[in-house]
C-alpha cells in the first residue's frame, strides 16, 4: 500500500505561480512513475504531467512550457512547478504513482486561478 501526501495549492491570480508537492510513503522499489492529474468541475480527470524512473516526462499540451515536473527518487517525492497560470487551470490536482503496475492516488489539492 502506498500513501500519497500532497501539499501546495491554493488561490492565485492569473499569471501567477504555484508549486505542488507530493510525498509517497514506503520504498521507491517498484515505482515506475509519479505524476499529477487534475479534474475541473464538470470535466473528466486528465493527465497534467508525469515522470518515469528514467526521467522521461510527459505533459498535457495545455500546460507545456508553463508547468515543470520534477522528482526525487531517493525521497519518493514529485513536485509540479506551475507558472503563468490561467483561469482554465482551476481544478483539483491529484498526485499519482504507479507501483508494481498498481495506481495509487492522493486525496487532491485545490488550485484556483481567479482575479
Amino acid at each position: 500500500q502506498v500513501q500519497l501526501v500532497e501539499s501546495g495549492g491554493g488561490l492565485v491570480q492569473p499569471g501567477g505561480s504555484l508549486r505542488l508537492s507530493c510525498a509517497a510513503s514506503g520504498s521507491s522499489f517498484g515505482i515506475y512513475s509519479m505524476g499529477w492529474y487534475r479534474q475541473a468541475a464538470g470535466k473528466q480527470r486528465e493527465l497534467v504531467a508525469r515522470i518515469t524512473n528514467d526521467g522521461t516526462t510527459t505533459y498535457s499540451d495545455s500546460v507545456k512550457g508553463r508547468f515543470t515536473i520534477s522528482r526525487d527518487n531517493a525521497k519518493n517525492t514529485v513536485d509540479l512547478e506551475m507558472n503563468s497560470l490561467k483561469l482554465e487551470d482551476t481544478a483539483v490536482y491529484c498526485c499519482n504513482t504507479v507501483k508494481f503496475s498498481i495506481n495509487y492516488w492522493g486525496q487532491g489539492t485545490q488550485v484556483t486561478v481567479s482575479s
